[in-house]
């Protein structure tokens, strides 16, 4: 079970996270979780490139080791990125001890000060925690403080039981001004994220939105 459209009182529950960033103007901030993958993240990156549109990708450690040349080219192409975890970690169901090795282990080869929870579990407990770990790793390369970025707007592109056509509408239905949108950059998500990501930019482009990286 996921909730497509992030609630109010989750957002309540956890305060100090990131669930969208208040938006005058006409502004998505499109992201993409557990890449960097061989096929499904230079689709993504050809398509940002098309629509002259930016992101931030939340990257798994150990994909990043396994693809270095895309992982260097999200960067060069003036996306950012975020860490996801070495092991795509569930807070819910690891210590907080083992959560912030693994945090650890991924902050040496992603710098960013922005960490994104794999499936959106973490627990309260290791909230700060992981912030703390990331300003002390962080201190060297001079980044902002570390933050915990969540969304508004869940695509379900993982849903395997889900249509293309689905997601795409579910997207384009939620989505405003603002809003953190998560697609997935994974082999299990390509055939939705293969529809739905040109549906998308296509409609809110038309619409006079822009598509930026989240702030660092």
């Amino acid at each position: 079970m996921y909730l497509v459209k992030t609630p109010f009182f989750i957002r309540w529950l956890y305060p100090t996270l990131c669930w969208r960033i208040p938006e005058k103007e006409k502004i998505i901030y499109l992201s993409f979780d557990d890449g960097p993958h061989p096929i499904a993240t230079p689709f993504v990156l050809n398509l940002l490139r098309q629509y002259q549109a930016k992101a931030s990708f939340f990257c798994i450690g150990k994909n990043v080791l396994a693809e270095p040349e895309i992982y260097n080219r999200i960067l060069a192409e003036g996306h950012c990125v975020g860490n996801h975890t070495q092991h795509h970690t569930n807070g819910w169901k690891t210590s907080t001890d083992k959560y912030l090795k693994d945090t650890e282990l991924a902050a040496q080869c992603i710098k960013s000060n922005l960490f994104r929870p794999p499936y959106g579990r973490i627990k309260h407990s290791q909230i700060a925690a992981v912030k703390a770990t990331l300003n002390n790793q962080n201190q060297s390369t001079q980044l902002a403080s570390a933050k915990i970025i969540m969304w508004d707007v869940l695509s379900g592109d993982f849903d395997q039981s889900l249509s293309p056509i689905k997601c795409a509408e579910q997207v384009i239905k939620f989505t405003k001004k603002g809003s953190i949108v998560v697609f997935h950059d994974s082999a299990k998500a390509f055939d939705r994220l293969s529809y739905a990501l040109p549906k998308v930019l296509a409609h809110f482009s038309d619409l006079g939105y822009q598509f930026k990286a989240l702030p660092q």
